[in-house]
Formats: C-alpha cells, structure tokens, sequence
C-alpha cells in the first residue's frame, strides 16, 4: 500500500525532491499522436506556464523542470522561512490567487472588521493555508488539475488525466540533486526530441542558457531568471540562499554529461572532467549512469548512503529501497 505523502517528506532531512507526473491513458502533451494523428505540442506551454506561475504563489521554488511528451518533471525546493515569514494577510493573498478563500477571508481582505472569535477562526484556516502553500502534494494538485480538465475538455472526454499519484524522490544531498537537476534537464536529449541543451524547449536549462547570454555576469543572483531557483554558488560561511553551485559550473557539466549521451560514447569517458563533478567527487562512468537513470534505481530517498539512513530515522522507516545503489552510485572514483 502506498505510504502519506506526508511520511515521505521531511524538511529536516532536505528541502529538495524530484516530482514526476504521467499520464494515465493514450494521451499526449506534445508531438503527434500517430494514431489519430493530432497534434498536442501547445499542451507543453500549459504546463511550462503553470509550474512558472505556482512557483511565484507557493512558497516553493523550481530548480529545475522538463515537458515531455506524456509526463513531466520538476525538482522543488520547499522555502520553510519564506512561507513562515509570511503574515497572515499575505497567506490570504497567496491563497486568494488560487481559490476564493472563505467567506471570513474575503470579507478580511475586502477591509471589513472582524470580530475577535471571527479573526481567531480566520487564523486556523489561515494556518492551514499557510502549510498547503508550502506543500508539495497542494503544489502538483493545483499545477495537474487545471491541465486535466482542459486537456479534457479538448479531448472531448471524461475520466482521468494523470496517474493517481505522483511520483517523488527527496534528494538529501549536493550529489543527488546534482544528478537529478542534470537527468531532468537532460531529458529532452536522452529522448531524442533536442540535440543540445539550448534547443531543449520546455525546459529549465533553455531557459537558464537564454537569460545567461543576455548578460556579463550570469552567475550573479540578480542577473539569473527570477521565475527559477538561482544558482547560489559553492557552499561557504555566507552563503545565499540557492542552488548550491556556481552556475556556469552547471551549465558546464550539463553541456559535458549531454555530449556524452547524444554521441553515445558507450562508456568512454573524455578525460578533462568538469570542475563541479570533481568537487562532487563522483565516479564519471556512475554520473553518466545517473544521468540517464535517476529515477530507476531509487524510489523515495536518494543520496549518499549514510544520508539516506539519517532521513529513514527522521521518518521513523526501517529501510528504504535502492540504498545499496546509493553506496554504489553516489562513490568517488
């Protein structure tokens, strides 16, 4: 039987975790369907849009994302002091852009004065709303959803869109969401709908590429894409909040890990190595693995193996499945 989602996430263990979502029937988010020949390409742009669009409600950031043909992925990063910082007032702004609130809430927010028991009952629901927003199950509700029952409407159908659940995986450490970021942002190539990096439509890393040309300096947080996670930098004693790396770094490693799967080197591995992935101290021959794999050979937790035993006694789990390949991928050469 599945597990909560809520025994699965644990912000003392990481705030970062890859979601997948797929389709559950003959449908198409892109391309052509080569049985009715139609065309479904502009589904992309919906979900692209979405995800950009709850990134800026939610207390939650996008690291990286990929549009496929019938899923899509997406790695978050769950902001905890963004949505605790929030007051109430900003809580019931969030919330408002999403749903109509509550009758309390709209009265609140059209400037009516509340009774003491009224403003207390608007708290609690306030509260409440303050968790969803940082929540990455009320994250994927509200980015499937709308594009369920539009995808729907334009079918001219009924009936489930999407998977019942969602997949995802915690990503406890700097080396598992530096593969995970690369796998998703790799996607695109690996599947064969892109042949670099910047052709990838749809994706994080297109878009990341596109805004650091526009610029001199694109490892500076002000000049990345304000819609995305930015690139902090390597971890020091000030450091940002971020994505743990230097960008061109990434994109470096992105660029290197992507030529390997596109010309199908079958193994061999060219000798100058990113600087990143030698910071990470990663064995090559596992990271190109990775890169095309990530989501085979784990299931919820994904990291070092003693990170991922330190996260299963957060949870209060036993035994987690795929920490053998942990200890295996995520070793030094």
């Amino acid at each position: 039987m599945p597990k909560p989602r809520k025994t699965l996430v644990s912000l003392d263990a990481t705030p970062y975790y890859h979601c997948v979502s797929r389709c559950v029937r003959r449908a198409f988010l892109c391309g052509e369907d080569t049985v009715t020949g139609n065309s479904y390409e502009h589904r992309r742009q919906w979900i692209e849009d979405r995800l950009l669009t709850l990134a800026s409600i939610f207390a939650i950031d996008i690291a990286a994302y990929a549009v496929m043909s019938n899923h899509y992925h997406v790695v978050l990063y769950i902001n905890h002091e963004q949505a605790a910082n929030w007051s109430e007032s900003e809580v019931i702004e969030q919330w408002h852009q999403l749903f109509k609130g509550s009758l309390l809430s709209q009265r609140y927010a059209q400037g009516e004065t509340l009774s003491k028991a009224e403003h207390h009952a608007l708290s609690e629901q306030v509260n409440d709303w303050r968790e969803r927003l940082m929540s990455i199950s009320w994250f994927m509700r509200c980015s499937n959803e709308p594009v369920a029952r539009e995808a729907n409407r334009e079918d001219k159908v009924t009936g489930r869109f999407w998977e019942g659940r969602f997949k995802s995986q915690a990503l406890l450490d700097e080396k598992a969401l530096a593969a995970c970021m690369a796998y998703v942002d790799l996607n695109p190539i690996r599947a064969r709908m892109a042949t670099t990096p910047e052709q990838s439509d749809h994706t994080s890393i297109k878009r990341r590429i596109k805004q650091a040309l526009k610029v001199n300096q694109p490892y500076r947080l002000e000049q990345q894409p304000k819609e995305l996670l930015a690139f902090a930098g390597n971890p020091r004693a000030d450091m940002p909040d971020g994505i743990p790396f230097v960008l061109s770094d990434y994109l470096e490693l992105v660029d290197w890990s992507g030529r390997i799967i596109r010309e199908d080197k079958k193994g061999h591995i060219p000798e100058h190595l990113p600087d990143i992935l030698q910071r990470l101290d990663i064995d090559p021959r596992n990271w190109v693995y990775l890169t095309k794999n990530f989501e085979h050979p784990f299931k919820n937790l994904v990291g070092a193996a003693h990170h991922v035993r330190q996260a299963c006694d957060a949870i209060g789990k036993n035994w987690v499945h795929g920490i053998s390949q942990c200890a295996k991928l995520f070793s030094s050469a």
